[in-house]
């Protein structure tokens, strides 16, 4: 139950402090809709998709209406369209992809997720031409996201998928330079890959799953940082119990909106993801956060020990408020997506390899870098494959959405509008890792995954 002490508390953060729940996401289960003929599992998967999310957008906006809550996306995760496919060319593959687009844009969803991949151990020829299609996919797409996993700290890290998917990269933001190569914003490639993440462009509905699930990503920077704001003078133990108890309240609210439209759409609840996500907006900003506790600029020393203190007060906090969670649940680090990191990149104060060090003890990984479009393909692939072994090793999701964005060189800026914002492109250190991604092959995973 909740009182009414929680409502008008939710109700006060939603007008003073940006709170919005980012996502509902419908996890929808399509292995009864398999086929080998392309049209009739095109045929199969529409009608489910539109049996089970046909109205979350008026079941979401319901929600809006009634607690006075904002929802910023609806959105679907399909089981990884890569098991469903299997030795289909790649032109029905392409067809499968618009037609999934097509379908989102029929249901009013925002996105949907599960073009997606998951390649830890083996790499055969028809996973292989799945991927190859995503470029295309992508590019001949609006609402479309896609995933890869390839490496987990059970298996370990495939890098012969890491090698190739520098040049998939390389390759999606050509066939979408016109939108200064969005297509990237909506791939990105994973380690340890979550199974109910409700959030883009990595949300698949995973395996183990049922046959459909509602899972809700909670926002809430704005919040946080007006609570650590109240707090000039305190110890970072009153600082931490803080955030901990701002968590608490937000994640209330997430399964407030998660009980509602579960009952509202005859779908079984899944997971509240902890997750503080932040927007272009002043003030909904991870990196404000961070400077609030005491860093003068995020990428400043201390940035990482700052962000590790949130990370684990969100969880903490949130954990004791949901039933169920799950998903990334933590603190994101989008930097396109955060106007304080913008600031930093813009001052000199935020690098890459800053970043890379933060996302050791944050929910995701690097995300939302754009860098210059010339950059090869390896040096991506050597990218990923750092930030990959860093989820592997310390048995953690990480993931990388990077963007080579065409024709772009240091210091220019993209702008992607709405959540995705806009940013500076990075500097990146070009010294080639070519004769190491071209070794290939498979890593075996590490000592700790020895645990039973």
């Amino acid at each position: 139950m909740f009182t009414s002490q929680e409502i008008i508390e939710t109700i006060n953060m939603v007008k003073q402090n940006n709170l919005d729940i980012r996502t509902i996401t419908v996890g929808i289960s399509l292995f009864d809709c398999v086929s080998e003929n392309p049209q009739v599992f095109i045929d199969r998967m529409k009608k489910k998709i539109v049996e089970y999310a046909g109205s979350l957008k008026e079941v979401a906006n319901e929600i809006e209406d009634m607690f006075g809550l904002p929802i910023v996306n609806r959105r679907v995760a399909l089981t990884p369209i890569s098991l469903l496919t299997y030795g289909f060319e790649c032109n029905d593959l392409i067809k499968v992809a618009i037609a999934i687009d097509d379908i989102a844009k029929e249901i009013g969803v925002d996105l949907i997720g599960g073009y997606s991949a998951l390649v830890h151990k083996s790499y055969d020829e028809k996973t292989k031409r799945f991927i190859s299609s995503i470029p295309e996919a992508l590019a001949e797409t609006e609402r479309l996201c896609s995933s890869v996993d390839v490496g987990t700290t059970k298996s370990g890290i495939n890098l012969d998928v890491i090698g190739h998917l520098g040049y998939v990269i390389k390759e999606i933001a050509y066939k979408t330079k016109d939108k200064d190569s969005f297509g990237c914003a909506r791939f990105v490639v994973f380690a340890n890959a979550t199974d109910d993440n409700p959030f883009m462009a990595g949300a698949f509905h995973g395996v183990g799953e049922g046959d459909s699930a509602i899972n809700v990503g909670i926002s809430g920077p704005g919040v946080i940082k007006r609570a650590v704001e109240e707090k000039q003078d305190a110890s970072i133990e009153e600082i931490y119990e803080t955030i901990k108890r701002m968590a608490f309240k937000i994640t209330r609210a997430g399964q407030l909106v998660l009980k509602y439209a579960s009952e509202r759409l005859n779908i079984p609840m899944g997971i509240v993801d902890l997750s503080l996500a932040p927007t272009p907006k002043v003030g909904d900003s991870i990196a404000e956060i961070l400077e609030e506790i005491g860093v003068e600029k995020v990428g400043g020393y201390g940035t990482t020990f700052a962000l590790a203190i949130l990370n684990d007060a969100v969880k903490k906090g949130g954990a004791m408020a949901a039933s169920f969670t799950g998903g990334l649940s933590g603190a994101f680090i989008p930097v396109s997506e955060d106007s304080g990191m913008v600031k930093g990149v813009e001052e000199g104060a935020l690098s890459l390899e800053k970043l890379e060090a933060m996302t050791s003890v944050c929910s995701v990984g690097l995300d939302m870098i754009v860098v210059p479009g010339d950059t090869e393909p390896e040096v991506i692939s050597g990218l990923i494959a750092d930030e990959i072994a860093i989820g592997v090793y310390n048995n953690k999701t990480t993931a990388v959405r990077i963007i080579p964005a065409y024709g772009k060189k240091e210091g220019d800026e993209v702008n992607f509008g709405g959540l995705l914002g806009r940013a500076k492109v990075m500097k990146i250190n070009k010294f080639s890792p070519h004769k190491l991604i071209h070794r290939g092959g498979r890593v075996p995973p590490p000592i700790i995954s020895l645990r039973n």
